[in-house]
């Protein structure tokens, strides 16, 4: 499929902020996003409430082909979080 660029402007709000990572909540109600803190450019301090913005393009898929090795990685870190889980309880 090889659609042609077209870049969108997002917006939204910041939701969450931990110590790595911070939660935006999509203007519009389009959805949720966490992402890591150091991807956020940033001349303040980030706090719950501040508005963000970017630019986005169209997720497109690149094959109909499972790549095995990331379902390795997503079963193990299911099985390690269920075992973290159980431990705890």
């Amino acid at each position: 499929m090889k659609y042609g660029d077209k870049i969108i402007r997002m917006e939204g709000v910041i939701v969450e902020v931990h110590d790595g990572a911070v939660a935006i909540d999509f203007k519009g109600r389009l959805g949720h996003i966490r992402i890591p803190k150091r991807m956020i450019i940033s001349d303040y301090d980030l706090e719950v409430g501040q508005e963000v913005a970017w630019n986005m393009s169209f997720i497109e898929q690149e094959s109909s082909e499972v790549n095995e090795k990331y379902l390795e990685t997503i079963a193990k870190s299911k099985e390690l979080q269920s075992e973290m889980q159980s431990k705890s309880m």
